[in-house]
C-alpha cells in the first residue's frame, strides 16, 4: 500500500466516483487511477466499492472506515510537508479561504490587503461556496480554512474560532412606505414582501426562527446567496431586504436606505475553522490573527 492508491482513494470519493474527473484532477490517465484502486482493494482482501457492472458508484462500509483513515494519512503527510515549507519557505506559498460571498465581498479585503503587504509572495485563492460545502472543503483539506457564520462552530473535526458577531439591517429605496412608520417591529417588516438569504446563508436560519417564534410569516418574494442580487431586486421595487449589517455601502448604496434591525433579530457569529490535525503554516495563522484583530461587531474594519 501506498499514498498514492490513498490520493486515489479519496480523489474518487470527492469525484462522485467517476474515474474520469479522478483522474483529471490528479493529472492521470484513467488506467492509472484504476490501477491504485483494485490494487488497494486486493491489498486490503476485501471488498472497498459498490460496483454496477464495471462503474464503482458507493463505498462499502470497509471501504467507508478505509476512506476516513485514507484521509488521516494524507492530512498527516500534508502536515509534514507543512513543516518542512515553514522552515525552507516562511513566506512563501497559497493560501486557500473558504468562504461565501458576503464574507469575500464586505469583510476580507481590508484582511487581505493588510496580509498581502506582509507576504507578498503568498498567493491567495477564495473558494465560495455553501456552509455545507465549506464545512466539507475544509475537512478535505481543499482549502487551509473556511470563514462563514453557519455550520463550522457546530462541526467536532474542525478547530473553529470565533472571529466577530453581526446582526442584519434593512435596505429599501428612499421613497418606500416603511421608511414612513417610525420605530420598526418584527410586525410592520411583515406588512411588506422581502427579499433576503436563502436558507442556510449569513443567518437565514436564526431570522426565520426569530418570526415563527412570534407567529410572523413574512412575505419572502425572492431569496439569493450574494448580498448584490438582493439589493438589485430591492432596486427594481420587488420588495424591502434583510441583509447583513456588514454588506450595506455608504458610498455604493446611497440610493437604498439602511435601517438598524439588532434591536429585533438574533446576533450572529462569524467563524473561522480548519480540520482540528492540520498543521497551519505560520502564514496561515498569520492570516487567522489579523482576522480577528482588524474585524470587530458587525464586520467594520478597524482604523489603521
Amino acid at each position: 500500500m501506498d499514498l498514492k492508491q490513498l490520493t486515489s482513494l479519496v480523489a474518487l470519493s470527492e469525484s462522485g466516483f467517476n474515474v474520469t474527473d479522478t483522474a483529471e484532477r490528479l493529472c492521470l490517465v484513467q488506467s492509472a487511477v484504476s490501477q491504485h484502486l483494485a490494487k488497494l482493494e486486493q491489498e486490503l482482501g476485501t471488498q472497498l466499492f459498490v460496483r454496477k457492472g464495471k462503474r464503482l458508484i458507493a463505498l462499502t462500509a470497509a471501504g467507508e472506515e478505509v476512506l476516513n483513515h485514507a484521509r488521516q494519512a494524507l492530512a498527516i503527510r500534508e502536515n509534514i510537508l507543512a513543516i518542512g515549507q515553514d522552515h525552507v519557505e516562511e513566506a512563501s506559498g497559497i493560501l486557500r479561504i473558504g468562504t461565501t460571498h458576503t464574507q469575500a465581498r464586505y469583510v476580507l479585503p481590508p484582511v487581505i490587503r493588510a496580509f498581502r503587504e506582509i507576504f507578498p509572495a503568498v498567493s491567495l485563492q477564495i473558494h465560495q461556496g455553501t456552509p455545507q460545502q465549506l464545512v466539507e472543503m475544509a475537512l478535505t483539506d481543499r482549502v487551509d480554512f473556511s470563514i462563514c457564520t453557519e455550520e463550522l462552530g457546530e462541526h467536532s473535526a474542525l478547530t473553529a474560532i470565533p472571529c466577530y458577531r453581526w446582526n442584519r439591517s434593512l435596505i429599501a429605496p428612499e421613497d418606500h412606505p416603511i421608511l414612513e412608520r417610525g420605530a420598526l417591529s418584527l410586525e410592520t417588516i411583515c406588512d411588506y414582501p422581502m427579499i433576503t438569504y436563502t436558507f442556510g446563508f449569513t443567518g437565514a436560519n436564526h431570522m426565520q426562527t426569530t418570526f415563527a417564534r412570534a407567529g410572523l410569516r413574512p412575505e419572502v418574494v425572492l431569496t439569493a446567496a450574494d448580498t448584490d442580487v438582493i439589493k438589485t431586486y430591492v432596486r427594481e421595487g420587488l420588495g424591502i431586504g434583510l441583509i447583513a449589517s456588514m454588506a450595506y455601502s455608504s458610498e455604493q448604496d446611497r440610493d437604498l436606505v439602511i435601517r438598524d434591525l439588532s434591536n429585533l433579530l438574533p446576533w450572529e457569529t462569524t467563524w473561522v475553522a480548519y480540520y482540528k490535525d492540520k498543521y497551519l503554516r505560520r502564514f496561515q495563522q498569520r492570516f487567522i490573527d489579523l482576522l480577528d484583530e482588524m474585524v470587530l461587531e458587525n464586520g467594520v474594519t478597524k482604523p489603521g
